[in-house]
């Protein structure tokens, strides 16, 4: 519920903070106080649109925050999900501020949060009524919800919806097997082509790398000989001179000599021998590689032949030659299911059938279901509507059949006979706010155990009633409270006297600028806020008058 609420620099309020309670929160005050600016302030705070014109003249931004306690498992599901954790007491915390330019700032459980965000949140928090654009049960789309949560019917929709998917899913799948016959006979050919294109390459994974090196000795093959041969004649010696090979040999055999007197020169001339070991291996693989560099010229053109048929297909079906070769897997195993898309579809055919009659059942049930209970909610309204002194306003479930889908084969909304003889309306249709907000007070009294947002609002509820109506308004609102939080903007005394917890708007002027506050009454300023609504002035008659109406409320 809503607990308190701070504001700041809202219209005529420079600051206040209400402390809500739970059961009857009633605001009453001379016309024009600011009343509505506190549910202006509530809307703020819940993400509703507001104009930058609220902020109060002179200053700079306009803040309100509101602080919720004891919300409900969905609620806190929904803020999980959208990224607010809330506190181990079940408590939320919500911050708007707008500034004098437009601009603005949103806050939930302190974390920063988008506009957007903050109204989701707060159509599950509070239900304002007496502003159309602002009701939850005028929108036809609710009115299903409505409906099954007082008839008790979520578990057989939520059964239906599982039967209505596994219906579409076969269905999609069937959809996607009948290929016309033309398109598939394409579409074969194609694969095939391109299995067999494939195929017929055989690729190996690396090998473009390989021959890409191929490619390169063989253009440069000319340089690479003349390169070798020099280095090969310069370690051999070529014709009769006497290269690296012969010099180091010399060199052993001196230094061999040498050593035979002294023992480090034997040691240096073993040293140099194993060099000449190395040098000649070197010189015989210069040779090796140097006979390999006898090609003929079309080795070249089957290179680039190769490279070009790899980068033909690389170009068409992958990167490299891995993924074309995991391409035609996946082409094979396409042909493969157009192949056999036949005998699926068949398959299909009859699993559709099937769905589709246990869908078509769960919803004739789903139906037979929600007819009852429209019944029944029509019969439960329409009591309420006598009882808060509206005899002549009739509500009616209307449930129009509609051609299998998500909901079954329903379309539910909610319509109302103002006066006798008249045709059944959509609720967004009814134009009084005072008698809008007294069919939402008889739904919302029907609905009590169904709803699961935890307070209401109801502005303007009282425009047009008085006395006796009055006094059932007044009742109803307190029996509503015993199960929601209920916040009621008045002008009645009979009203005012069901408050749980009663709370004056007043407007004064304080060196030259208006201010409007917020006060809690006890006792004593009940009585003196209800003796001045009864009779404009306070009266002893009237002092007695509200003391009788808080003596009979208890």
């Amino acid at each position: 519920m809503l607990s308190s609420l701070h504001i700041e620099n809202i219209a005529v309020i420079e600051k206040a903070d209400i402390e809500l309670g739970s059961g009857l929160n009633i605001l009453t005050g001379e016309t024009g106080a600011g009343k509505s600016i506190v549910i202006d302030a509530i809307n703020a705070v819940l993400g509703e649109r507001v104009s930058k014109d609220i902020v109060r003249s002179g200053s700079d931004q306009a803040r309100v925050t509101a602080l919720f306690t004891n919300i409900s498992e969905n609620n806190v599901k929904l803020l999980e999900e959208l990224g607010y954790p809330v506190d181990d007491d079940g408590n939320l915390l919500i911050q708007r501020t707008i500034s004098a330019d437009g601009k603005g700032s949103c806050r939930i459980n302190g974390l920063p949060s988008t506009i957007s965000m903050l109204r989701t949140i707060g159509r599950t928090l509070v239900n304002i009524h007496g502003q159309h654009e602002n009701q939850s049960l005028l929108s036809p789309e609710k009115h299903l919800y409505y409906l099954e949560q007082i008839g008790d019917l979520t578990p057989l929709h939520e059964e239906y919806k599982k039967a209505y998917h596994t219906m579409c899913e076969i269905r999609d799948e069937l959809e996607q097997s009948r290929m016309d016959e033309s398109l598939k006979a394409r579409k074969m050919d194609m694969l095939q082509f391109q299995i067999d294109e494939i195929e017929s390459a055989n690729l190996r994974p690396g090998e473009e790398e390989e021959l890409i090196a191929q490619r390169d000795l063989y253009r440069n093959a000319e340089k690479i000989a003349i390169s070798i041969s020099s280095a090969r004649e310069l370690l051999t010696g070529g014709d009769g001179g006497m290269g690296a090979i012969g010099q180091v040999s010399e060199a052993v055999s001196h230094l061999n000599n040498a050593g035979m007197y002294v023992e480090t020169m034997a040691e240096l001339g073993q040293k140099l021998e194993s060099l000449l070991y190395d040098l000649e291996e070197y010189a015989e693989e210069l040779r090796d590689y140097f006979s390999q560099l006898d090609f003929e010229p079309e080795d070249l053109e089957q290179v680039e032949e190769r490279l070009a048929v790899i980068r033909r297909l690389t170009s068409k079906y992958g990167k490299d030659e891995q993924e074309v070769l995991e391409y035609l897997e996946q082409a094979k195993r396409e042909l493969e299911s157009i192949e056999l898309s036949d005998i699926r579809a068949e398959k299909l055919q009859k699993e559709l059938k099937l769905a589709e009659e246990k869908a078509r059942e769960l919803a004739k049930n789903l139906s037979e279901q929600r007819h009852k209970a429209a019944k029944m909610f029509e019969d439960n309204v329409n009591e309420q509507l006598k009882y808060l002194d509206m005899p002549n306003v009739r509500l009616m479930v209307y449930i129009e059949p509609v051609e299998l889908g998500p909901n079954g084969i329903d379309r539910v909304e909610f319509l109302i006979a103002a006066n006798p003889g008249e045709p059944p309306k959509p609720l967004a249709k009814i134009a009084s706010g005072g008698e809008l907000s007294r069919i939402m007070l008889a739904l919302k009294s029907v609905m009590a155990d169904a709803d699961d947002i935890d307070t209401l609002i109801f502005d303007e509820i009282d425009t047009g009633i008085s006395g006796f109506a009055a006094n059932k308004v007044g009742i109803k609102l307190r029996t509503i409270s015993g199960k929601r939080q209920v916040i009621c903007v008045t002008h009645l005394a009979q009203i005012g006297a069901q408050a749980h917890h009663h709370f004056l708007i007043k407007k004064t002027v304080r060196n030259g600028r208006t201010y409007t506050d917020v006060t809690p009454l006890d006792y004593e300023g009940r009585v003196q806020e209800l003796a001045r609504i009864i009779g404009g002035t306070i009266s002893h008659a009237a002092l007695e008058a509200a003391k009788e109406m808080l003596s009979q409320v208890g």
